[in-house]
This record gives structure tokens, sequence and C-alpha cells, in this order.
């Protein structure tokens, strides 16, 4: 039997028996209490799988040479929050459980005060890979006076927001296009990159193709109306990305944006929407790979767009996934441009890379402490809910048929859950680190190989501690205050996230 099949049975089976077929809130659930600290844990090894542990403060300040001591970093980014996209497909599978389930389930995720708080969402805007059978846009027929708010998104997508928002009304939307409607499509990636002749010359299919520079505006007004479409359904649109992985052609329903194109469409698109009167919509640039899909001509891509001031004023920061490169990659971005934002928008896990100790770990590390530690914003996966058979997805070429949800639902019963490790990632965030924290300066302690640790001031005053322990010993670490100290205890190759009351 394979390490990853071992992993899934414990698994399997703990969750069985804390979650109740994964509804339950024993050991799920931040809960007041009277204790001074709140800590999670979820063990590489699934012998602990998000259990709650309380402890109180040792009175008066340690003074020992291991502690941490810890001061507040005012111009700290603030951090906007964790999640896990909601497809259609995920959306599908939600509407399938029984309504009392589903509405437990929905509320472990997203309550504030009944479960994690994720309060980070990324929606598609149109279908994706992960729709239910044909691509489709908000405009499929030619001119905008056809603007319409699809069948799938109507019957699926918006049932499911209005329960999240009914359970967090404070979620945060990043909406991705994954193309824009094919009759704004013009010349096949290849041919003439900046002939305009050849640019615009249509070009009818999902796959690939460019954004023809004389439809800019009609786009541009297409991105309003979809902002004002959702928020008049009660839906925070918060971000918006010009196009889902701009420099992969090959997907199922894709489109190719070069530096040059989404800098041109951005001093459309930023005027629009100041128009419509939503400044306080985000653009982010790029939401592509740390290693630019290997295209030399587009390295550095936000960075190329941050040099044009025009472009500039309106980018508010970028977006990255990682299925190449490496998170160093932000160093970079960082360095060059620190007053833009930072956030993390698509991962995934699948056949060909579950291992529940190294997922769990590994993307913990490098997505979210990689993130934050470089004055991220936030994060979200991809996606929330799959069946066990990886679906649904589109039927078409491109889509990703080996990809898992964040959680693994049993299609026999729409009942049975399994929590994979991106829910348990998402989870250990959001339940300590809350909208509008900011990190903190950490000094003093020296960090044994193997542990990442990162702490926060949260809005309500209280401190969120995020630990990442892939190293084969258990350590004690020691957080000292003036005139208190809260220990936390971190078992080998783990998560731990602590949450307490400052004094």
């Amino acid at each position: 039997m394979t390490n990853m099949k071992i992993h899934l049975l414990i698994a399997g089976a703990i969750c069985a028996s804390l979650f109740a077929c994964g509804h339950g809130k024993p050991n799920e659930t931040p809960v007041e209490n009277e204790y001074d600290i709140t800590t999670y844990v979820t063990t590489a090894d699934a012998t602990q799988l998000f259990s709650q542990r309380s402890s109180y403060f040792t009175e008066g300040g340690n003074t020992s040479a291991n502690r941490v001591v810890f001061t507040e970093n005012p111009t700290a980014p603030e951090v906007d929050g964790f999640g896990l996209a909601i497809t259609t497909a995920s959306c599908y599978n939600l509407l399938r459980m029984p309504a009392e389930d589903r509405t437990k389930f929905l509320k472990s995720l997203f309550s504030p005060t009944e479960g994690v708080g994720s309060s980070l969402i990324r929606v598609s805007i149109g279908a994706s890979d992960f729709c239910l059978k044909d691509e489709y846009t908000w405009c499929d027929t030619e001119g905008l006076e056809n603007f319409a708010v699809p069948n799938e998104d109507k019957t699926y997508l918006f049932p499911i927001l209005k329960e999240i928002y009914a359970i967090n009304p404070d979620v945060k939307i990043i909406g991705s296009p994954w193309s824009c409607p094919k009759w704004m499509k013009g010349g096949k990636y290849g041919y003439a990159l900046f002939d305009s002749a050849v640019l615009e010359t249509s070009y009818d299919s999902w796959t690939s193709g460019r954004l023809k520079p004389s439809r800019y505006g009609d786009y541009a007004a297409y991105f309003v109306k979809w902002i004002q479409a959702m928020r008049a359904e009660g839906f925070d649109i918060h971000a918006i990305t010009m196009q889902n992985e701009p420099l992969n052609h090959g997907n199922s329903m894709s489109m190719y944006m070069p530096w040059q194109d989404q800098r041109d469409f951005i001093k459309v698109l930023g005027p629009a929407m100041k128009e419509a009167g939503l400044s306080d919509v985000k653009i982010l640039l790029f939401d592509h790979n740390y290693n630019y899909d290997g295209k030399t001509d587009q390295k550095g891509y936000p960075l190329k767009i941050y040099e044009d001031a025009e472009a500039s004023q309106w980018a508010a920061g970028s977006a990255w996934h990682n299925y190449g490169g490496s998170v160093s990659e932000l160093d970079n971005i960082r360095s060059a441009a620190p007053d833009k934002d930072i956030y993390f928008t698509e991962a995934s896990i699948g056949t060909w890379n579950y291992e529940f100790a190294s997922c769990l770990l590994n993307d913990f590390s490098s997505i979210f402490l990689g993130t934050l530690s470089r004055g991220g914003r936030g994060v979200t996966l991809w996606n929330l809910m799959l069946d066990e058979k990886n679906s649904p997805h589109s039927p078409h070429g491109g889509a990703c048929s080996t990809c898992w949800g964040g959680v693994t639902i049993q299609s026999s019963d729409y009942r049975t859950v399994t929590r994979n490790t991106h829910w348990y990632n998402v989870a250990h965030a959001s339940a300590v680190v809350r909208p509008g924290a900011r990190a903190m300066s950490v000094s003093n302690y020296k960090a044994p190989s193997g542990v990442e640790l990162q702490m926060f001031r949260n809005p309500d005053g209280t401190i969120g501690t995020l630990v990442c322990n892939k190293s084969t010993d258990a350590q004690t670490i020691v957080f000292a205050a003036a005139n208190y100290t809260a220990t936390v205890r971190v078992p080998a190759r783990s998560l731990v996230s602590s949450i307490w009351k400052d004094r």
C-alpha cells in the first residue's frame, strides 16, 4: 500500500470520528473560552487533524535566551484573508448536499464565530475549466446590449455565494476571466505578435487568441458591467485580474495576453472603472506563474507594466500561481515595487503530487508563509469541492481531470466529506490571522532548522501565530511579552496556529 493511501485511510478514519461525516464541529470550530491561548494542530502523520487545545499564560515576562520577542509593525500591509475558489463545479457538488449538511459545512469554513472564518475567495468571470459543460462568458452574442447573467452562474454560483454571504457578509471576492467573449478575440498566438492587422483578424476559438485592440473599450465595459451585476446581488468584488494565466494559451478556455497587451488594456480599463465609481476595486496584474512559463520576453511581467507611469497608476498589485518557478521571485517583485500589493491566487493538488504530509507542510511553507513573509495580502487555492472522480470539470481538452478539491465529497451520498491538505492550510491561516491583521516583527528567536514562524496583530487586538515545523523534532516555542509568557508546543512535522488576547 502506498504512503498516500495510508495517509488517506488514516485521515478518513479520523475525519469520520471527529467530524461526523465531514460536517460536525468538534476540533474544527474555534470557540471562545476562559483560557488565554487557543491552539490548532495538524500533524503530517494525520494523527491530529486541526485538533484544538487551550492553555493559560505564564504570569510575568520570560527572560530565557530562547524566546520570541515580538513588536508592532504598523507599516506592514493589511491581510485580506485566505480561502478557496468557488467554481460552478464546486457549487454543483455543494448543491447536491442535503441543505442542513451544506449549511454546516459552509459555516465550518466561512463563519468567524462557528468556523474558521475564511474571508477571501476567487471566482471566474464566465466559465473556467471547472464548469459543468460548455465554455461561456457573460456576453457571448456580439454587442454589450446582450450582456446577461449566464444560466450556469445563475443556477449554481449565485445560490452558493448567497449562502456564504449570509454566513459571513465580509467575504471578499477576486474575479478572473479565462477568456474574453470570442467576438472580441483576434490573431492567434504565435503570429505577428504585434501586427495590428493580424490582431484585428477574428479568431473564433475559446482556446488562445488575443484581445483585439479595437475591443479594449468593449472589454473594459464588460468588466464594469460584471462588477456592477455582482454587487447588485450583494457580492463584494474586492479585486479583479485581467486574465487568468495570460501566458497559457493551451487551456481549454484561455487567451494569450502578454505584458504589452495588459499594459495597454489597463490604460482603458482603469479610467472606465473610475468613471463608473468602481475605483475601490483593485486591478491586479499577471495572475500566473513565478517563472513566466519560461517565456524570457515576459520575465518580470508586472514590473514592465509598473515602469509605465500611465499604466501603473491603475494597477494595485500583482497575482501569482505556483505551477512553475519559486516563490523567491516575489522577492524581486517586492524589492522593485514595495508599494504594490501581492496576492497568491491559485495552486492545485491532484493525483500528480498529492501526499498528505508533503502537501500539508510544503504548500503552507511556500504558499502561505512564503507569500505573507513578502508582504502578501491574501491567498486563494484551487478549488473548494470536487467529487471522488475529480468532477465535474469541463469536458473539453486542456481541463484538469486529475485535480483534487480542497475537500472531496462522495457522489454516492453527497454527505461524506474528506478534507484534503488545502482545507487544513486555509483553516490554519484563517482561524488566527483575521482580515485587517498586520505582520509583527519577531526578534531574539533562533528558529531551529525546518521551523518557520510568523506573528500577526489582528484588528481586535488578538495575536495570531503560524508555525510550520518540517523537522522530525517537537519544539516548544515561548512568546515573551512584558507581563506574560505564551508557551506553544509544536509536534514534529506539523502545522500549529495559535491565537490569544494580548494584555
